[in-house]
């Protein structure tokens, strides 16, 4: 049995990895701020992250084995974790994201298009942390997601006293009540309702992972491994708009209306015009398989399916 701290682990995977956790017979601390209660069994500490004395006097004397830190977004929240976490746990796992590769949002080394990327693409070691800039405005951490993501991680790898590793997550998949971010309901409602998908002239792949999948490597990193640094977390094979939606039609048999947008304009989501999937190479090589994308896109697609709202008639 170990001690486990999840920070933030109150819906999506996160619930599934609290669940995970205790199933396989580890203590489980619940940081939250008190808006969805844990599931029965778990040591809840009700605390804002974003008040590190709070949360530090909140935490009391706990001690843990690893922290899975599923909402960490700035270099400030990162920095504030070290002071707070800094002795009171071995190691440290943030959950960061593909957003990390956008190549919309920082310069990267130019690769080919049909190039995974591994994690050394962007390497949290160099990478510049500016904490002046407002991080704690909203409206600012939303617009620069995957900024905040790549300092968050530079923060922790070149000042924290503990193990820390960072798990770049790819873009999530699940259906009905796992459509946390609705974006495949986007595609099997305008399908089943035979409205238009706004996709680019030419959609490139990316990488896609299931959130039941996600759940199991979030669990296999705070508890089952001891690598450092950072793991891309995303399924065998690539997928792009197109596949995503003969998924759809293949369990409805109901094609897709596409209409091609114009430059600059906004498609719908999981249609790209950049390239930026990744590679789970080093993910095998520690030991932690990923299944192929194939194998779980039809139950999810049937899961949305099942959530949708058909039209009448």
């Amino acid at each position: 049995m170990q001690r486990i701290c999840v920070i933030g682990g109150s819906r999506y995977f996160g619930i599934l990895l609290v669940r995970r956790l205790q199933a396989a017979g580890h203590r489980v601390t619940l940081v939250n701020r008190g808006s969805t209660p844990p599931p029965p069994g778990v040591d809840h500490v009700v605390a804002d992250r974003n008040d590190p004395a709070a949360l530090e006097a909140a935490l009391g004397s706990r001690t843990f084995d690893a922290v899975s830190d599923q909402f960490c977004y700035s270099p400030l929240q990162a920095a504030e974790a070290v002071r707070v976490f800094g002795g009171r746990t071995r190691r440290y796992v943030m959950t960061s994201t593909i957003e990390v590769y956008n190549p919309a949002t920082t310069a990267l080394p130019p690769v080919p298009e049909d190039t995974l990327l591994s994690e050394g693409t962007v390497n949290p070691v160099g990478r510049p942390v500016d904490p002046g800039l407002p991080w704690r405005d909203q409206e600012f951490l939303d617009a620069h997601y995957s900024e905040g993501k790549r300092q968050a991680e530079a923060v922790f790898t070149r000042e924290a006293p503990f193990e820390f590793a960072t798990v770049r997550v790819a873009h999530v998949l699940g259906g009905g009540a796992q459509d946390f971010t609705g974006r495949l309901a986007h595609y099997t409602d305008r399908i089943v309702r035979g409205e238009e998908i706004a996709v680019h002239a030419r959609a490139l792949p990316s990488s896609f992972v299931h959130h039941e999948e996600m759940a199991d490597c979030l669990l296999w990193a705070a508890t089952e491994t001891d690598f450092t640094g950072p793991l891309n977390a995303c399924s065998d094979g690539t997928l792009d708009v197109h596949g995503l939606t003969a998924a759809v039609t293949a369990r409805t048999g109901r094609a897709p209306r596409f209409r091609t947008v114009a430059e600059g304009e906004e498609a719908s989501p999981y249609s790209f015009d950049r390239h930026y999937a990744m590679s789970n190479a080093r993910a095998a090589d520690l030991g932690f398989r990923f299944s192929p994308v194939g194998d779980w896109l039809p139950s999810a697609v049937d899961e949305a399916l099942a959530a949708a709202t058909l039209p009448a008639g």
